[in-house]
């Protein structure tokens, strides 16, 4: 016979990185022109991120395509061209200074969302799985308290991670607050693990 508990542990972290998802679409009356003019603006999104001190490693295509949009259908109305990459900032304290670098590009450029995200994240799941296990095993001797017969030793741990959105700034953090216009706020990290003790 044994127990089986469940323990949750979450940590709330500060990301430092952050992913924006951006691009250029161009529209042109034939193909050849779209694509054209859309690998000409992605090069200028490239120069203009790379004059950022964005490094040519942090940015990778996640999009390319070319295709007609229909007046009536069978009727052409234009080409439309994009191209979008993802784009890892890694100081945040740039963060805007680069989505207004991206904006600046021209008519042609597109801002698709972002995400925060804590860049190394095994200091914090290391707590997380510290207070998730602890909270399993406070509850194991609990059961077996009113069991009324000694816990015995661990015989099966499983783990579940989850990430949670981003969080509010504490007022502890929002004293370093700046004047930019997105923030990260806090990510939650949480571990579920799954203990299995055998009763002594």
């Amino acid at each position: 016979m044994d127990i089986t508990v469940v323990g949750e542990g979450a940590v709330l972290a500060a990301p430092d990185m952050l992913r924006l998802h951006a691009g250029v679409e161009v529209r042109r009356a034939s193909a050849a022109d779209s694509f054209t003019a859309v690998r000409a603006a992605a090069a200028r999104l490239a120069d203009a991120l790379a004059g950022e001190g964005i490094a040519a490693e942090d940015v990778r295509t996640v999009e390319l395509s070319l295709g007609p949009e229909y007046e009536v259908y069978p009727k052409v109305a234009a080409y439309r061209a994009v191209q979008g990459v993802e784009v890892i900032v890694r100081d945040l304290s740039r963060a805007d200074h680069v989505i207004d670098t991206v904006a600046g590009v021209g008519e042609e450029a597109r801002l698709n969302g972002l995400a925060f995200e804590v860049s190394d994240p095994s200091g914090v799941l290391k707590e997380a799985r510290t207070r998730a296990f602890r909270d399993a095993a406070a509850k194991a001797a609990h059961y077996a308290e009113l069991a009324g017969r000694p816990l015995g030793r661990v015989v099966s741990v499983s783990e579940d991670v989850r990430g949670g959105g981003p969080q509010p700034l504490t007022m502890a953090a929002a004293v370093a607050e700046t004047s930019a216009s997105i923030s990260p706020g806090r990510q939650s990290l949480t571990v579920t693990v799954r203990l299995v003790y055998d009763f002594a």
